[in-house]
């Protein structure tokens, strides 16, 4: 909009005339000097427009620019209210951190299926699976033992094999952070750095019941129903314990053992005071 030469009155300096004007600053010419102002605040009640068309037109550009104005004022609220409302779970989160207590068997075992063996590893996550009856049945299994100490074995079972031959796939500590009994949609993801995935090779050596043994059965070798299972704390340990000594590539070798220096130190454990594995397997 043109407002130059337009006649307008402003409270302290009378009549004038506009001179210049941008998108935020505007000149006036009063009698004996020129003045500026903050365009197109200095209207309404400073400065008045003679023109009516031009008031008019003017009254418009401040009443969208109060109300843009507003917008930004409501989205700062919101801004403010969502960072409390993140500051108060963040809090809530360290306390929960702060004072979880170690369970001995806060460990977890997931049976991979083929579909899954794939995207465990594309992905780095797994589910903890369906609840299958009662009043909660259809939501997800909250895998509440899982805290910032607990890692998440990988094993999967050839259908032609019997339940003795289930091999380890890989293990991932979980993510930074996580809390198993907050986790709403069971899906359990990986930490940043604390991931392995075995070879075939490595696989083929790494079976599951050397390391686990059912305490109500200990002479059975069988996974019954169900996607998972807790499992003692030293057991993952000397599983990663078993996986350093596997490893011939120093670079691979040197990243298994800061998992598991990583890991005997988030579960309070000595490697050197391991015992060796006393699974199913090794006592059958």
């Amino acid at each position: 909009m043109n407002l130059i030469d337009k006649k307008v009155t402003h409270k302290r300096f009378g009549m004038g005339s506009v001179v210049k004007h941008t998108d935020t600053v505007i000149e006036i010419h009063f009698a004996s000097e020129n003045k500026k102002f903050i365009y197109p605040d200095v209207f309404g009640e400073h400065l008045k427009m003679h023109d009516k068309s031009a008031a008019n037109s003017l009254e418009k550009i401040i009443e969208e620019k109060e109300m843009k104005q507003k917008e930004i004022e409501m989205k700062k609220e919101e801004e403010k209210e969502r960072q409390r409302k993140y500051q108060e779970l963040r809090l809530g989160h360290e306390k929960l951190m702060k004072n979880h207590k170690l369970h001995p068997e806060s460990q977890m075992v997931s049976w991979c299926d083929l579909e899954e063996q794939d995207s465990a590893f594309s992905e780095w996550k797994v589910s903890s699976g369906i609840i299958k009856s009662g009043n909660n049945k259809g939501k997800p299994n909250k895998p509440v033992r899982l805290h910032q100490n607990s890692a998440v074995l990988l094993t999967a079972i050839d259908s032609s094999k019997p339940e003795q031959d289930r091999r380890i796939l890989g293990v991932y500590m979980v993510k930074e952070g996580f809390i198993g009994k907050l986790c709403e949609d069971g899906n359990i993801p990986a930490h940043s750095e604390y991931r392995l995935q075995l070879t075939e090779q490595e696989s083929e050596q790494m079976l599951f019941w050397n390391y686990y043994v059912n305490q109500k059965s200990p002479e059975k070798m069988t996974w019954n129903s169900g996607k998972y299972r807790y499992f003692d704390n030293l057991w993952m340990a000397q599983i990663l314990h078993d996986i350093v000594s596997l490893r011939s590539d120093t670079e691979e070798r040197e990243l298994a053992q800061q998992f598991l220096d990583h890991f005997c130190k988030m579960n309070q454990l000595v490697e050197q005071d391991l015992p060796q594995p006393d699974g199913a397997l090794m006592r059958a």
